[in-house]
């Protein structure tokens, strides 16, 4: 069985509608069935939400276990780049094993989180899986190269007048301004976050 088909099961076990297990959940109706579609994953938190709730063990969420040809290795970034090519060899710390059916098209990498400037929305520990594209959109979260340290850092990318200002979830950091003294490069759009128990 698959993670949205589980979901599914157990609220329909429960008698519950989509709505009434957001309202459980504290959630949106809409996040529900996006996970009963199978479009996007929750994340650890509401996995473990949702193993209360319905008073399951985490496992039952992840007893279905993928073969080798369901699943693509993908890079994982260091936190300082050496190289200007993005995923060669000697910017890559090590490899992650993910499912093929959830990952969106194009050049993808993740980052591990080094920091908790954009917690609590994405803890420090996590893996943040990034499609490599040079432009992202107001409001996006953008894998950014600060040219001055070559640091690859995660940020929220706010677009003013004559600049970008690059903020954080967590309030104890600064932001960050991007302008010809701190240059910076757009690497990638955030699409998904993993978080290892």
């Amino acid at each position: 069985m698959e993670f949205k088909d589980i979901i599914k099961h157990l609220r329909k076990k429960n008698q519950m509608t989509q709505e009434d297990l957001a309202k459980a959940l504290n959630i949106s109706k809409t996040t529900v069935s996006s996970w009963e579609r199978g479009a996007n994953y929750p994340t650890m938190d509401r996995v473990i939400l949702l193993a209360d709730y319905f008073r399951v063990s985490m496992n039952t969420f992840f007893e279905q276990v993928p073969n080798s040809e369901d699943t693509l290795l993908l890079p994982v970034l260091g936190p300082i780049l050496c190289s200007s090519s993005i995923t060669a060899k000697e910017n890559i710390c090590e490899y992650r094993e993910t499912l093929k059916a959830s990952l969106p098209s194009g050049n993808l990498f993740y980052i591990k989180v080094k920091d908790d400037a954009m917690a609590p929305k994405i803890p420090k520990g996590g893996f943040v899986l990034v499609k490599e594209q040079s432009t992202v959109k107001n409001g996006d979260i953008a894998a950014v190269l600060l040219k001055d340290t070559k640091e690859v850092t995660l940020k929220r990318v706010r677009k003013l007048d004559d600049y970008i200002l690059l903020e954080t979830v967590n309030e104890e950091y600064a932001p960050y301004l991007i302008n010809e003294h701190n240059p910076a490069q757009m690497i990638g759009k955030a699409v998904k976050l993993e978080v290892d128990l």
